[in-house]
């Protein structure tokens, strides 16, 4: 697989956002990108705020571009604050080092690209993006 298809990056936001009704979360917006980091697909739930776009794609982008899912990020800006103020820097500002950010893996452990989910709490985007990206049979790094 050379990968994301964009059937499969649809999928994935189908059952993201499925899991996230399932929840009880709030609207949310998934976005999923490839592993240029570039957008394969995107959709925003029915009364999600219309700037959640460049905040799951700051999640996902931050994944894909460093290789580590939003919560190491997080953990990484806790300890080092200057290495991702930096790091955001180098990527023009579009880093959201937050859970919720989630490397996609295949079989090999290949990263394939990211998917980032906001509009609930950062784990709980974190766990919709997770429940999208098993459904097709993909590995995620949350």
């Amino acid at each position: 697989m050379a990968g994301i298809s964009l059937s499969r990056a649809r999928t994935i936001i189908r059952k993201a956002l499925e899991a996230g009704k399932e929840a009880g979360m709030a609207p949310l917006s998934v976005v999923v990108l490839d592993e240029g980091g570039h957008v394969q697909a995107f959709e925003r739930q029915d009364g999600a705020s219309p700037g959640r776009f460049e905040i799951a794609f700051g999640k996902a982008y931050g994944a894909v571009m460093l290789g580590m899912p939003g919560s190491a990020q997080m953990a990484r800006a806790e300890s080092q604050a200057y290495f991702i103020a930096a790091a955001n820097g180098a990527f023009g500002g579009k880093l959201i080092p937050v859970p919720g950010g989630v490397l996609v893996k295949d079989a090999k452990g290949r990263t394939l690209g990211a998917v980032g989910v906001t509009g609930d709490s950062s784990d709980n985007d974190a766990a919709a993006a997770k429940a999208g990206i098993e459904a097709v049979g993909l590995t995620a790094v949350i």
